[in-house]
């Protein structure tokens, strides 16, 4: 897809970050927007930003993890728009915890948004991207989905699925002679509002920091690349056919990280969790 002119992209988790700068940058290319997020009041933001250029924008409250309301919205974007060309399946939370510490309700939450949510979006929208003639799926991992850190094992677990969801249907895309391609997007640390709406376990005390809030402290100083630039990398890596694209120096870094040291960075990772823990 060398283009956006002219096309029409559906967008989960457009209320904020870097789903609402692929609408906004998106826009400014020509491409019509479908948005979708729970918080509606960030969506309404949104619209109002995209707005400002002319292509034609719709928008709807979106639980992704409910399989019905994807595929229902997947049918009012074609009705609305005529054709959908790409889905960005965006939408994400976070989650901070140990392991044996989390409770099967909030692993079963994760899981439902992260990677369900890109599952349900992926099988709801293929057909019609499929009828488009020339379709991408643009599914979000992480770099968190290239290696593990303690304390996140469940967004870990949920991340590490989308990667392999990814590179399993782009493989198949290709032997089936699709007209639709998909590009995995790992980003690092990314300016957004994730750390702060994250749910936190009292299982990370002393594993991650002191407490919560610490936590997010510490994940916030993680987080170097704007929302915007993210946008426009992936969309760089979308026109280029990518089948993985690295956002951020972070992500670039670490994943040299994983494929010099498979087994030492392992390590490294828990020798400087357990220094960021003693710092509180």
């Amino acid at each position: 897809m060398k283009s956006f002119h002219g096309k029409v992209a559906a967008i989960t988790g457009a209320g904020s970050g870097m789903g609402r700068e692929l609408a906004i940058e998106l826009a400014r290319r020509g491409c019509h927007v479908a948005l979708g997020d729970v918080n509606e009041a960030g969506l309404a933001q949104t619209v109002e930003r995209v707005r400002a250029h002319p292509v034609r924008v719709t928008a709807q409250r979106l639980d992704v993890a409910d399989r019905q309301a994807v595929y229902a919205w997947a049918d009012q974007v074609v009705a609305d728009h005529g054709k959908v060309n790409l889905v960005f399946n965006n939408a994400g939370v976070a989650l901070g915890s140990t392991l044996e510490g989390a409770s099967y309700e909030d692993f079963e939450w994760i899981m439902n948004i992260n990677f369900w949510g890109v599952v349900y979006g992926s099988k709801a929208f293929l057909p019609h991207l499929r009828a488009s003639g020339e379709g991408h799926i643009v599914n979000t991992s992480s770099v968190f989905g290239l290696f593990a850190v303690p304390g996140n094992g469940c967004y870990n677990a949920s991340k590490f699925a989308v990667r392999g969801f990814n590179e399993c249907l782009r493989q198949e895309l290709e032997l089936t002679g699709s007209p639709v391609s998909l590009t995995s997007v790992h980003p690092g640390g990314i300016k957004t509002g994730i750390a702060r709406t994250a749910r936190m376990s009292d299982s990370i005390n002393g594993v991650l920091a002191k407490d919560g809030q610490s936590a997010r402290d510490n994940f916030d100083k993680l987080f170097i690349t704007s929302a915007h630039r993210a946008a426009r990398i992936i969309l760089k890596a979308v026109e280029g056919n990518k089948r993985r694209v690295l956002v951020g120096p972070d992500a670039k870094l670490f994943d040299i990280m994983v494929r010099l040291l498979p087994a030492l960075h392992q390590r490294i990772v828990t020798f400087f969790a357990r220094q960021q823990a003693r710092r509180g």
